[in-house]
């Protein structure tokens, strides 16, 4: 809690605190309770002390506040006053070099404070405060501990190795202060929360009460910000302190909330016809789950986002099966244009989806099932060379994506998963290759060729031959509209014919060497 601020700084900001609280504590000042020995102070010699613009002013305020210029006075709990010139707003502002490490302060009524408050800081500073006994103890359950373990009669306390004098200062100003509401909402939440912090320490009920009323209703600015209220208050309800309000900005009663809320955030994304609203919120939505995987604590968090998202997938699957044998239909020849433009739409819509939550899924290395679902739909595939290449295509790059997240390794599928996909979705790939690059400005040729060519060097060489030979016939009839995993072919050639030679002399050469050797 303590300031890193420079000596001069501090004094600097110690002294306008004191002129602050001159005109704060004015204006909402509870009535003390001023000792009965006290005798009223002789007007005539006030007024003439007075010059006429203070015979203006009321004559008694809760706060004067002097600097110490005498940087060699010694400072102890002996004390007994402070015989300072006040500061009013009117005295100069001392050049910086000069300016004093000792500050007094005196709360309430001028002359009627019975006991000397002094804080010793961290860095060397001196504040004296000149309260009332009463004020304190009735605020305060660390100060009235405090006064029953000492004599009535000791005329000063002292705090030393003070962290945050402003602070302390600024809190016991507060029990002074009538209306606790109107003097926080001028502040920072930052600085309230760290009077928050000393009130706790002082037992100071009416100023927690109030510090949480503000934080529960001010904005909180950045997630710094948030983090030191929400650890400020989650200390104080370890002690049985009521937070609940402003916890429930942070968290929520309801254990199925997270789980609903993705589930309406992701339908809402996914069935939304407005394109430019579609392309800002899936970003959002792909970024905010990037950070949630990034965090080691949000294992259960993102086991349901997981649930969510393949619950997601299989609707869209189903519903774009649906598209299909509706596009597919011997039917469908009499359905007029306007609904065949429409089912089109709805067609890339949903491969749009797909590959969204694809996306998703390959970012948080969790795609496998998903490669197993997309590599199963053979009654799609079937379907899809009956479709216009117009209708189409968008699927294609559902496909073209997974060959990159396996090639990638963001998804280990296993070899049969693998082998059925390139079965199933290689040769309708192929086909719509030519739209795609034309159609999808996502698609990066050189990335979906490499990621082809990976995948396809991950099964048996056996298997490698067969798709890459199937590849080839397709590559010498379509040429630059059909992908090209040269790179892969180039592999398997030579684990085909240079690699069984090289290791055919190889174990030659040492037989060669052990007939020698006898």
């Amino acid at each position: 809690m303590g300031l890193q601020i420079t000596g001069v700084r501090r004094t600097e900001n110690l002294r306008k605190l004191a002129n602050h609280w001159v005109i704060e504590l004015d204006r909402c000042r509870s009535p003390l309770n001023k000792p009965k020995n006290l005798s009223p102070p002789d007007n005539n010699s006030v007024q003439k002390n007075q010059n006429p613009r203070t015979e203006r002013k009321p004559s008694a305020t809760p706060l004067r506040a002097a600097i110490a210029f005498d940087d060699h006075q010694n400072v102890g709990p002996d004390a007994s006053g402070i015989s300072t010139p006040v500061v009013t707003e009117r005295v100069p502002r001392p050049k910086v070099e000069g300016m004093p490490r000792k500050v007094a302060i005196e709360f309430g009524e001028p002359g009627t404070g019975d006991m000397k408050f002094v804080l010793l800081g961290k860095q060397g500073f001196c504040v004296k405060l000149s309260v009332h006994r009463n004020i304190l103890v009735e605020n305060s359950n660390y100060f009235a501990d405090k006064f029953s373990e000492q004599e009535s009669g000791i005329p000063c306390l002292e705090i030393s190795d003070c962290e945050d004098v402003e602070i302390y200062v600024e809190t016991v100003g507060l029990m002074y202060c009538k209306d606790m509401k109107q003097w926080l909402i001028k502040q920072s939440v930052s600085r309230v929360v760290r009077i928050l912090k000393l009130a706790e320490l002082l037992g100071f009920n009416k100023c927690i009460q109030s510090c949480l009323e503000y934080l529960e209703a001010v904005p909180w600015v950045g997630e710094e910000e948030e983090e030191k209220v929400v650890s400020s208050v989650l200390r104080l309800q370890s002690e049985g302190i009521g937070v609940t309000p402003i916890l429930k900005r942070v968290s929520s009663d309801v254990t199925k909330a997270p789980k609903d809320a993705l589930f309406q955030i992701m339908e809402l994304v996914l069935k939304s016809n407005e394109e430019r609203g579609r392309r800002e919120m899936k970003s959002i939505v792909l970024k905010l789950l990037k950070e949630n995987n990034n965090l080691s604590n949000c294992a259960g968090s993102t086991d349901i986002c997981y649930v969510t998202i393949y619950s997601s997938c299989r609707s869209c699957l189903n519903s774009l099966l649906s598209l299909f044998k509706q596009v597919t239909d011997p039917g469908s020849a009499d359905i007029p244009i306007d609904n065949k433009e429409t089912v089109v739409k709805r067609i890339a819509l949903e491969a749009d989806n797909l590959s969204w939550l694809l996306d998703i899924l390959a970012d948080s290395q969790a795609a496998d099932e998903f490669a197993q679902m997309w590599a199963s739909q053979q009654e799609m595939a079937n379907l899809h060379e009956k479709l216009h290449i117009v209708s189409r295509y968008h699927v294609s790059f559902i496909t073209a994506r997974l060959f990159v997240g396996i090639g990638r390794g963001e998804m280990l599928p296993s070899k049969d998963t693998r082998h059925l996909l390139l079965q199933t979705w290689l040769q309708p790939l192929i086909n719509d290759y030519g739209w795609l690059q034309h159609g999808c400005r996502s698609l990066d040729r050189k990335v979906v060729e490499e990621g082809i060519g990976r995948t396809i060097l991950t099964l048996p060489l056996e298997d490698q031959q067969s798709i890459l030979l199937g590849w080839l016939s397709s590559f010498l009839k379509a040429g630059h509209n059909c992908p090209n995993p040269q790179r892969a072919f180039e592999v398997w050639w030579r684990r085909t014919f240079i690699r069984p030679h090289v290791e055919t002399q190889g174990s030659q050469f040492q037989s060669d060497s052990s007939m020698t050797s006898k």
